[in-house]
């Protein structure tokens, strides 16, 4: 299972990158850090600077067909960034359009309101995120995990760093069924 975590040069919550990078791993997988910049991503605690990390692959020569889901860590700037990037915007919507799975916590679905993928699905985040979603054509829930499968591909989603050890279980779980038969 090999898996992209695209995030912004800067904004990034460093424990929403963290943990499910640490849960991909644990189950096998081979998480892959993807940005729209060559370098380090500075990752955030808050509004508080926290760790960098080495960026694997630069969003413009990605490929959907090399992953097999996309994970969306939140914080409140990664998101917005990555929104204003269409290579990045590009590059989650063909996630949708291949019907592989997307999981994104916190106000990670944020870029998927730009990729516009939300139509007819069902899925929680950050509350503030609420009306931005609904706008979108999705339905808002406040859960702590949510999984749709109302569409191609399942969309995993949590609304906050608390919901970490479910959002993780949740998309492993679903990630599971979509790479049974490929290689990891």
């Amino acid at each position: 299972m090999k898996v992209a975590f695209l995030v912004a040069p800067e904004g990034v919550e460093q424990v929403e990158l963290t943990d499910p990078w640490q849960a991909v791993r644990d189950a096998g997988g081979t998480p892959r850090l993807v940005s729209t910049k060559p370098g380090r991503v500075q990752a955030f605690d808050h509004l508080d600077k926290a760790d960098t990390f080495e960026v694997d692959q630069v969003v413009k020569d990605a490929t959907v067909g090399e992953y097999d889901a996309l994970v969306l860590p939140g914080g409140v700037a990664n998101p917005d960034f990555l929104r204003l990037d269409g290579k990045a915007v590009a590059f989650a919507r063909g996630f949708f359009d291949a019907g592989k799975p997307v999981a994104a916590i916190c106000h990670a679905p944020w870029t998927l309101v730009e990729a516009d993928v939300l139509r007819g699905r069902t899925l929680t985040s950050w509350r503030s995120l609420r009306t931005d979603i609904t706008n979108a054509g999705g339905t808002w829930v406040d859960q702590q995990v949510k999984v749709c499968t109302s569409g191609p591909g399942a969309l995993i989603t949590s609304r906050k760093p608390d919901d970490l050890k479910a959002f993780c279980e949740a998309f492993l779980e679903e990630f599971s069924k979509t790479t049974k038969g490929s290689a990891s």
